[in-house]
């Protein structure tokens, strides 16, 4: 379907933009959205904004519009939650389907995936909640990964809750902290290198990469919620300072990845490269940013496909 056939198709339907939600990411996905929908509006759509709250979701009832828009970010937007209960009521809608929304936000199943399909991540040692000694987990992956390592909640975006720790003291703090705050989590070797980020467009064997992103933080530590959300904090290199085998190589696992878990219209592939030019792969966003700092659309625009352009690669997927 191209672009021209797909306005046909909308031309007398409502299109509504999900966005808000009640995770910690709710102000960027109010950003996202606001964009969205203003790009919709732009190109002569008939669309509408809904922020998500506990009180209005009663609302999402069959009937609610004829396309959603989805651009929710973290639970209970990204994980597959909405999607089901938008399947329930026959509403279509865009990105990713349930399972692959739900494995996204899953790490531990995007590592085990990674694992099946050759794609290079960090080593890791999972630590799920229902294991009582705590002390002794964090021991093994201690003395496993050793420091510095990355402590990560196993399912939150935008960085939320990640953590690198320099010593056993920071350790040991930051695993007892995580595990109170968000459940299950794990420990990631420290790779110290290069941070890049690949956007892909598409679906199944129509889906490309874009090109790749390098982010050079100011003032912090590595690429967390603050420097991803606030303007001065990061540099954006593009095309990122890779060899010509890395690019090729990150590109066709990121396009590799999204294929694997299922993805459907877009998505963006996080990554390290370290100072020996090798890429190690961190994680997949289903439902990436789409505000005026986001990486996806910065790409796409080196590429020559215009924010507007994006948007339609995304409401395309609605019917795909």
């Amino acid at each position: 379907m191209d672009f021209s056939e797909l306005k046909e198709i909308l031309k007398d339907k409502r299109i509504t933009v999900i966005c808000g939600g009640w995770s910690g990411e709710r102000e960027v996905s109010l950003r996202s959205g606001r964009k969205v929908y203003e790009s919709l509006l732009r190109q002569g759509f008939n669309v509408t904004l809904f922020d998500l709250t506990k009180e209005n979701i009663t609302e999402i009832k069959p009937g609610f519009t004829d396309v959603a828009f989805v651009i929710l970010h973290g639970k209970p937007g990204e994980d597959g939650t909405i999607q089901g209960m938008l399947e329930l009521m026959g509403i279509p809608y865009t990105g990713s389907g349930v399972l692959a929304s739900a494995v996204g936000m899953d790490k531990i199943m995007t590592k085990k995936i990674m694992h099946y399909a050759n794609i290079n991540t960090p080593p890791y040692y999972f630590i799920p909640s229902h294991k009582k000694n705590l002390r002794g987990e964090a021991e093994i992956a201690l003395k496993t990964l050793g420091i510095p390592a990355v402590v990560k909640p196993r399912f939150e975006g935008s960085s939320l809750g990640v953590r690198i720790v320099h010593n056993d003291q920071e350790f040991f703090e930051a695993v007892y902290e995580t595990r109170e705050k968000f459940g299950d989590f794990y420990i990631e070797k420290y790779i110290k290198g290069k941070t890049i980020t690949c956007g892909v467009l598409g679906t199944g064997e129509e889906s490309f990469p874009l090109p790749i992103l390098e982010l050079e933080v100011i003032g912090r530590e590595f690429y967390d919620y603050t420097a991803k959300y606030t303007k001065g904090l990061t540099n954006f290199i593009i095309p990122a300072r890779l060899s010509e085998e890395t690019t090729r190589a990150f590109q066709e696992a990121s396009v590799k990845l999204h294929r694997e878990i299922g993805c459907r219209g877009f998505s963006r592939v996080d990554g390290i490269v370290d100072e020996n030019d090798n890429y190690y792969v961190l994680e997949i966003n289903t439902l990436p940013g789409m505000t005026d700092l986001s990486d996806l659309p910065k790409e796409a625009e080196h590429m020559g496909i215009s924010y507007d352009e994006v948007v339609l690669y995304i409401l395309r997927s609605a019917f795909e």
